[in-house]
């Protein structure tokens, strides 16, 4: 049965390939039926940094030295690894930008996956357990309707969940209204005791408290003075809740409220119900049940923030400053692409 399913699948595939046919994401050709995002040639071709294979590489370098510029003399600080998957340069350039401008997630969870695998294969990256995208403000977040670093994140996270290093059965839930997924591990806890039983992308720990300007044609100077300041933790007492602006959140009050009228009882305790029944697991893990994003964040031995792009690191060193206070665990950074440079680029 499985192997008719499959073939079904097949002919399913070369059937809408045959009306709407899918082009490489790197020199715009026709794909094959087997070809996946890019074609044959371009995928033997595509600039690996190859960052994950030692811990001490460019952009690691590239990423210390904005640490180190900003430490304060009297701060111990440890060596912040980082990796991305490719170099942003000629048409590879167009694999970041249509997950980014044209709404390609399938691509994003695509290449985010061969980042993750990666990454999990690497002994300096192999107790991460928790994994932080770098947000959005929710206007463009709205605007755009996903955040690209939230898909390469969670591709991210489940690449750890399947990889080598866990062992035993892999369960990886997602629930995005709670900014909450993990991947659990069972049966490791004996056999190496040194990684994370399970690794959380969570979402909900860091929020962009303002809305910047793009960063694409600003220069060095201008992208630190950008994103100065622009993230914090959820849970700071300086932080207002801006999921809604006022009048949408007025709205959304009236219609919860609306949802208790008596003709709509009936309609409401079912889709209560409903949701009750298909209730992810990853709500009733015993850890997370009890971990607000605070003390995810203080729980943490390493952990992973994760962009679409590096090109001076501006944007995520503010994010590494907002984290910093709230936690002694060690801080890395992952992304898809990488603008080549030198260790002096920064904010």
């Amino acid at each position: 049965m499985c192997a008719n399913l499959l073939a079904m699948l097949f002919y399913l595939s070369a059937i809408l390939d045959l009306f709407l046919p899918r082009e490489c994401l790197a020199c715009g050709c026709r794909l094959g039926l087997r070809e996946r995002h890019l074609c044959l040639a371009c995928a033997a071709d595509v600039p690996y940094t190859y960052h994950w294979l030692s811990a001490h590489n460019p952009l690691a370098d590239r990423f210390n030295a904005v640490l180190e510029r900003h430490r304060p003399a009297d701060e111990r600080m440890d060596y912040a690894y980082a990796a991305a998957l490719m170099h942003y340069k000629g048409p590879y350039r167009a694999i970041p930008r249509a997950l980014k401008y044209h709404g390609d997630l399938a691509a994003g969870r695509f290449f985010g996956g061969l980042l993750g695998r990666r990454l999990a294969s690497a002994p300096h990256f192999a107790d991460v357990d928790l994994i932080i995208p770098v947000p959005l403000h929710w206007t463009r977040r709205r605007s755009r309707g996903y955040n690209q670093a939230e898909i390469i994140a969670q591709a991210i996270c489940d690449a750890f969940c399947h990889s080598e290093k866990t062992g035993g059965v892999c369960r990886c839930h997602s629930e995005g209204l709670e900014g909450v997924s993990y991947c659990h591990s069972e049966g490791t806890e004996g056999r190496r005791k040194n990684l994370p039983s399970f690794v959380q992308c969570r979402s909900d720990i860091l929020v962009r408290a303002r809305r910047t300007r793009t960063q694409t044609k600003l220069t060095i100077e201008q992208k630190a003075r950008n994103v100065a300041s622009a993230f914090q933790v959820s849970f700071a007492p300086s932080h207002q809740d801006t999921s809604f602006p006022p009048r949408l959140d007025a709205f959304r009050h009236l219609l919860l409220d609306a949802l208790h009228h008596p003709l709509l009882d009936v309609f409401h305790h079912s889709l209560l119900d409903a949701l009750r029944h298909f209730r992810p697991d990853a709500l009733r893990h015993p850890r997370l049940d009890r971990e607000s994003p605070q003390e995810a964040l203080a729980h943490a031995r390493h952990i992973l923030l994760v962009d679409d792009t590096f090109t001076t690191g501006a944007t995520l060193y503010a994010c590494y400053a907002a984290l910093r206070p709230y936690t002694s665990a060690r801080i890395s950074i992952a992304t898809l692409a990488a603008v080549e440079g030198t260790p002096s680029s920064g904010p």
